[in-house]
């Protein structure tokens, strides 16, 4: 089995209901003929580098996936009638690729994220916590710094009223 990578970029003016049907088409493509979907990566909205059909911006998206030419060929053919896709491209990324192994990766990079987002909240969560303490203090020490300050103005006029009573 071959691992491949589609690359479409759709009109921008299709729905989000329109768009989540047709990734599943081609999800369906993919499994029907006993392919494997790795990864569907939604890029979202971008500007285009030129303008094509007369739109200046696409909603990219990325299927990675397993299977045979076959459904390469039927995945280009539904892009190639669908007048909502504006580009599609397809790349072969490995020749002979174990399936299994695959997603073994797949789900060890699924726990790794899963986790690093959970040491990324609770790290945010002690940080929230650190700076309220620090806003605390800062208030403090912004009050006494006023208080400083305004008693060195106070100490300043008396000094100036004194200069000024011992010159006349």
């Amino acid at each position: 089995m071959r691992r491949y990578e589609t690359i479409i970029i759709l009109d921008t003016n299709f729905s989000d209901e329109d768009r989540g049907q047709f990734f599943k088409k081609i999800t369906g493509l993919i499994t029907q003929d006993d392919g494997f979907l790795a990864l569907l990566d939604e890029w979202g909205d971008k500007k285009l580098a030129y303008e094509i059909r007369k739109k200046s911006r696409g909603f990219y998206v990325r299927f990675d996936f397993c299977g045979h030419g076959d459904i390469v060929n039927e995945i280009e053919r539904h892009c190639r009638i669908d007048e909502k896709i504006l580009k599609y491209m397809t790349v072969l990324l490995e020749k002979d690729v174990d399936v299994d192994a695959l997603k073994e990766e797949i789900k060890s990079r699924e726990a790794a994220e899963a986790e690093a987002k959970a040491e990324a909240k609770a790290e945010a969560e002690k940080t929230d916590s650190g700076v309220e303490n620090k806003s605390a203090d800062s208030d403090s020490s912004d009050e006494k710094k006023a208080s400083d300050a305004s008693e060195s103005a106070a100490d300043d006029n008396k000094k100036e009223e004194t200069e000024a009573g011992e010159k006349e």
